[in-house]
């Protein structure tokens, strides 16, 4: 249902500088212009789940009705990670399988809310950005932890945020830069780390975040993608 484009041809790379290479080559392609739907009518959630042995992965995309949050749409791929686990290199892990998944929809989702990071990446190019690149989609990325970065703590209460800087980018520059924020979705708990993906502004990214975590930490997207890969990943060794 959603075609892979740039970067969603040729096949996994075959090692850690290839996969580098695809990086730095799709990094310039993500658009931090496009303020992105400020009231999207469907949102996507992306999540994986891995079998304890680590050779078995589920990856799962919900649907959800933007105004009630009730699932519309969900697909599910089950298969094996695409590449080795090197830090910053995830994205390639899952990625074919995530398409996969995304292939499966009979609703095209107006955007991805990746259970990960987008510019908030050592080489500003996370999962959030690699599949909005690829899907041509608008994409966040929203974190249960940092991957990079320095911040202060954002105030306690709900809505609350403070920037998240990092001066390790890609380009070998020590000047800090702005790669995201942290984010309070609940009054005093803790703080989830949202970056921008593709085709959205931080503003809107926040905002669709808080809109999407009326009850709970972590956004309804991220949750019901989550406990879909993990029941389908379940099912395989009953």
């Amino acid at each position: 249902m959603i075609k892979g484009g740039p970067g969603g041809e040729g096949g996994t790379p075959g090692t850690v500088a290839e996969a580098v290479a695809v990086q730095d080559g799709l990094r310039s392609l993500v658009d931090l212009v496009g303020p992105g739907p400020s009231e999207p009518a469907t949102v996507a959630g992306l999540d994986v789940a891995y079998a304890q042995s680590g050779d078995r992965l589920a990856a799962a995309v919900t649907v959800l009705d933007a105004r009630t949050l009730a699932v519309v749409d969900s697909a599910v791929s089950i298969g094996r990670p695409a590449f080795d686990y090197v830090p910053g290199l995830f994205a390639f892990r899952e990625l074919p399988a995530l398409l996969d998944a995304l292939d499966g929809l009979t609703v095209r989702p107006e955007l991805l809310v990746c259970d990960g990071h987008g510019l908030a990446h050592p080489r500003r190019f996370g999962l959030a950005c690699h599949l909005g690149v690829v899907t041509g989609l608008p994409a966040i990325g929203v974190g249960k932890t940092p991957l990079v970065g320095q911040w202060d703590p954002p105030a306690d209460h709900r809505g609350a945020w403070s920037q998240l800087r990092d001066g390790n980018g890609p380009d070998g520059s020590d000047a800090a830069e702005i790669v995201g924020r942290v984010l309070r979705t609940r009054d005093g708990v803790k703080p989830v780390f949202v970056s921008v993906g593709h085709r959205m502004s931080l503003d809107n990214a926040v905002a669709q975040v808080l809109a999407l975590t009326p009850r709970y930490r972590l956004p309804e997207t991220t949750r019901t993608a989550d406990r879909l890969c993990r029941d389908a990943l379940a099912a395989t060794t009953r």
